[in-house]
């Protein structure tokens, strides 16, 4: 089986297949222009309010009889009482799982489903056995899904409930249970396992259905006065523009009953919160919106994890519960503020990142690279959001050299550290996170330093305009809208800078130049629309692009459409990106795991003169066969309706050619070594390396990786000529054409093969011969997610660079080593078995170094107190490390004798403060608490820290505050001791 997936509490397998990233078709282009989510793509689910959870609800029946297949009961261990985000987690799933129900993984952020562009819901995993497409494997399952939602991305933070990333608890059944038993049990578990009050629960049912209105007046005892009939946008379910659907049942809880019946409505957020729904699936939507009956009724549900967190843990939102308000708390921290005395739009900015956070976490983990590209496009926006708070708060890192000022990675930190039970593969995968953060922050960080230039000039001009004039100050909205569209500054930023220096801002001059530019775009010539719609898009005057590069590297071509910014465009002139839509192109579009060729546009002039050049530097595919040609018009001006001559950049394709073929090589050297049943999860076929994921469940061993080389260098030895055919899919499979699970085929199809050594249908450019592909090397191999590994490697005309490369660096640690190549490995140990030698010698010494010092300031200590007296010793050391410090700390306390206290401050290096305090037990007997003592004089250095009653460490970022922060110091010790020894 493909994609098999197993939660470390089930008790076995679970063979239901499971979507694979590398099989899912990504939508083409996310530059669109979407106002309702202010740049970001539109999932837009159907419903009414954020999110729309589907899900069971609950029963007064206790014991209801179980299904005959449902006997055998899977074993979780559970805490019954916690109410901790993790625990309610794992209540939810044992309590599906002890009446039958097979615990499933979360599915990736990324669907195996063309019609969304995220997972938007737990459903979407199981959605071809709803269809009926694929047979179940087993009657019901529980999960606990990661879902992303981006619609209502300017709500986060305003209200209580909405976010981009969420977790759906959801239970199922495939033609099993359906309706009473789906509302008996929901009830049971909100009721009894998880102890809601069955007078604070409402229930609305679609209008129509009278059969679930009985069951929960009669079967479980609601109140109808509690029970509310809604129409088709609330309580009729569907999983996208077409799909499996049906009338739904939701579970709302009342945070004020004592408002009563009358008048009642829940869509009061201020009264009642949606948290548990049931669909009762029994239909599928077609493309003309006609439903037909699915062969089996089905159960799909969804209940909010945050929100019935919320709920458990009596807090006034989501936020605050302790699946997010933790990384609010960091975020507090780097931007020293406090949450709790914080004005509205500083708690809404860190509500902001703290949900932001683990959306970007999670889809970086889930393989989502930042990008102007579908799912990229998202997750570089959410980064770009979260920059642009982090900076409103006055967020610029914590010091740490190795960040280079980045705060996304520290904050991601804590996401990491949050979730490893939604991912135990998470702190894996956490420095690619991290690295990923960083590099995208600091990017985005210099797009924002050159708009702060430009407003910096813009504001002067206007107070020295105003100065002259006698006026009031004023930023014209032509520079505002230039700062917007042209350096992507965000207009929070501009109104806030403003605002500090005194000047207004013309929004109606800034209104205006958006309008101009609306009206620009819709007057283009050969209008194209790209919009992103329940994850499909839409064009219009737009022919299929006819691809002719298996054969050819260079066509002359019609530009049909030109796009800037994802707007249409007449003209685009020398220095702007462009997207170029011909009738015809050599250039292959990114599909199959391969990137899309590089190469160069040119309009001649005559004479063998280009009168315009574009550089390609992307090729993506749209609305199924239309090539969007990405790049930079390098000289002159391009038209539509031009006639170009287009030409892929023949080394870079045989850089690709060379690493696919070798992929195919790959796979089939997998199955010879690990076993045919291992498939593909995943591909990257670049020009400089090759990366194929594949279902394993461990570490390959260095023999079998020694033994695929030897297999792919022996195939490429051969030089065996590859055959490339066309032919009926069913053909194709009855010759053992190896398919990608998920991957849509039409009824043709091409097949690539490598006589006697692989069959694979694939779309992608590949060598004449095994021979061209040179050599092969495996560079890596690791873990990427539960189940699932990664092998990165290299061949062709990269094997021979890396090889080169490894050959330099070896000669050069050769000859700075004085060594023979066999003889590296062991000088490098020695020499560092000889660094750590030295390092604790200078550790030892350094420690002397600071006793010795100590001893000299011991006489120094204060006398404190009548009755009883203290001894309080605060000083400050000169470039002392912090492990020198606390050996100062304890000598001094020892020599000081008990009832004492010592705290030492130190700046060991450019930009740091360590501090320590050591209380002997005369001193923490009078309640005070070195970790709690200098957890705060470390505020004072921009820091902080803590430890034990007798002992604590502290760290700060500001030394200039060293000598303020020691003062404070000794006067609260001598304050409070001279109190207790009166």
């Amino acid at each position: 089986m493909e994609g098999l997936a197993l939660l470390p509490f089930a008790q076995s397998q679970f063979l239901l297949p499971l979507p694979k990233v590398a099989a899912i078709p990504i939508p083409h282009n996310s530059n669109t222009n979407d106002n309702n989510t202010n740049g970001f793509l539109s999932l837009r689910p159907h419903r009414r309010r954020g999110f729309r959870f589907r899900a069971s609800l609950f029963s007064k029946a206790q014991g209801v009889p179980l299904p005959q297949h449902q006997q055998q009961q899977q074993q979780v261990t559970v805490n019954p009482n916690s109410v901790s985000g993790d625990s309610i987690r794992q209540r939810f799933l044992h309590f599906y799982a002890s009446r039958g129900h097979k615990l499933l993984p979360s599915a990736s952020l990324v669907p195996d489903d063309p019609t969304v562009l995220l997972t938007i819901a737990g459903m979407l995993q199981f959605k071809p056995i709803f269809l009926g497409k694929v047979p179940r494997q087993v009657p019901c399952a529980a999960t606990a899904q990661r879902c992303i939602r981006t619609n209502d991305i300017n709500n986060v933070g305003l209200t209580a409930r909405h976010h981009t990333f969420f977790e759906m608890l959801g239970n199922f059944s495939f033609g099993d249970y359906f309706k009473k038993q789906a509302i008996l049990w929901a009830w049971e578990l909100s009721t009894s396992e998880f102890g809601l009050p069955p007078d604070r629960l409402w229930v609305s049912v679609y209008k129509d259905d009278d059969e679930a209105f009985q069951l929960w007046s009669n079967e479980v005892g609601v109140p109808v006065e509690r029970i509310k009939r809604l129409g088709e946008e609330d309580n009729f379910w569907t999983s996208g523009v077409t799909g499996p659907c049906g009338p739904c049942s939701e579970l709302y809880y009342d945070f004020h009953p004592e408002r009563g019946y009358v008048d009642a409505d829940l869509n009061d957020d201020t009264r009642f919160i949606e948290f548990y729904n049931l669909v009762f699936m029994q239909y599928n939507k077609k493309d003309d919106g006609s439903l037909e009956p699915l062969k089996q009724k089905n159960i799909d549900t969804g209940l909010g994890l945050e929100r019935l967190a919320r709920i458990l843990q009596q807090v006034p939102n989501n936020y605050e519960t302790d699946l997010i308000f933790p990384i609010i708390e960091k975020a507090s921290k780097l931007a020293n503020v406090s949450y709790g005395f914080a004005d509205d739009q500083t708690k809404r900015n860190l509500k902001i990142i703290g949900d932001h956070m683990r959306a970007i976490v999670f889809l970086i983990s889930d393989g989502v690279v930042p990008s102007n590209v579908g799912r990229g496009y998202v997750v570089r926006r959410l980064i770009r959001r979260v920059v642009r708070t982090g900076r409103l708060l006055g967020i610029k890192g914590d010091g740490r050299g190795d960040l280079e000022g980045a705060f996304l990675p520290i904050i991601a930190e804590k996401v990491v550290e949050l979730s490893t039970q939604i991912d135990a593969d998470l702190k894996n995968k956490a420095p690619r996170i991290f690295e990923e953060l960083k590099r995208e922050e600091l990017r985005f960080v210099q797009t924002l330093e050159r708009g702060e230039k430009l407003l910096e000039e813009k504001l002067s001009d206007a107070l020295s305009n105003a100065e002259r004039s006698g006026t009031v100050p004023c930023l014209a909205g032509e520079d505002v809208f230039l700062l917007y569209d042209t350096y992507g500054y965000p207009m929070e930023i501009t109104k806030e800078v403003a605002e500090e220096r005194g000047v207004s801002i013309d929004m109606d001059g800034f209104d205006i130049e958006m309008e101009k530019q609306r009206r620009q775009s819709q007057a283009a010539h050969n209008t194209v629309r790209l919009a992103i719609e329940n994850g499909e898009n839409v064009a219009e005057n737009v022919r299929d692009t006819e691809f002719i590069g298996y054969d050819r590297l260079h066509c002359k071509a019609m530009i049909e459409s030109l796009m800037v910014n994802g707007n249409p465009a007449v003209q685009v002139s020398e220095g702007s990106n462009v997207e170029v839509l011909l009738n015809k192109t050599p250039f292959y579009a990114e599909s199959g795991g391969q990137i899309g060729d590089h190469g160069f546009l040119y309009i001649s002039e005559g004479d063998n003169q280009s009168k315009a050049v574009v550089e390609i530097i992307d090729v993506q595919k749209s609305l199924g066969n239309i090539f969007v040609h990405k790049g930079t018009v390098q000289k002159g001006v391009v038209e539509v309706g031009k006639e170009v001559e287009a030409a892929v950049d023949l080394k870079l394709r045989q850089r690709a050619k060379v690493h696919h073929t070798a992929t195919h090589l790959l796979q089939a050297a997998l199955k010879k070594v690990i076993g045919q049943e291992t498939s593909q999860a995943g591909s990257l076929v670049a020009f400089d390396r090759l990366r194929f994921d594949f279902n394993f469940h461990r570490p390959l061993r260095d023999s079998e990786l020694a033994e695929i080389e030897l297999l792919i260098n022996g195939w490429i030895e051969d030089a065996t000529l590859l055959q490339t055919k066309v032919m009926p899919l069913a053909d194709a499979k009855s010759a053992g054409a190896i398919a990608m699970f998920g991957e849509k085929y039409g009824e043709e199809v091409r097949v690539v093969e490598v006589p006697g050594v692989s069959m694979e249908l694939c779309g992608g450019t590949h060598v004449n011969n095994t021979s061209e592909i040179r050599g092969f090397k495996i560079i890596s191999e690791q873990g990427i997610a539960s189940g699932i590994r990664r092998i990165e490697a290299v061949a062709g005309e990269a094997f021979i660079e890396y090889i080169n490369a490894r050959d330099f660096y070896l000669k050069q640690l050769c000859s700075t080593l004085k060594v023979k190549p066999e003889e590296v490995t062991t000088r490098i140990e020695n020499l560092l078995e000889e660094l750590r030698v030295v390092r604790n010698e200078n550790s030892a010494v350094r420690a002397k170094a600071a006793i010795y010092k100590a001893s000299g300031i011991a006489s120094k200590r204060l006398l404190v107190g009548n009755s009883k007296q203290y001894r309080v010793l605060v000083e400050s050391f000169d470039d002392v490390d912090a492990e020198s410090l606390k050996s100062a700390a304890e000598y001094l306390l020892e020599t000081l004798t008990d009832p004492a206290a010592v705290v030492l401050g130190s700046c060991p290096g450019e930009g740091k403060v360590s501090l320590v305090a050591a209380f002997s037990p005369g001193v923490v007997d009078q309640g005070i608490q070195a970790g709690k003592f200098i957890g705060q004089i470390a505020k004072l250095c921009g820091g902080g820290g803590g430890g034990r009653p007798n002992f604590a460490q502290a760290g700060g970022r500001k030394p200039e505050n060293l000598s303020s922060a020691l003062d404070k110091a000794r006067s609260e010790l001598v304050a409070t001791l001279s109190e207790k020894g009166s």
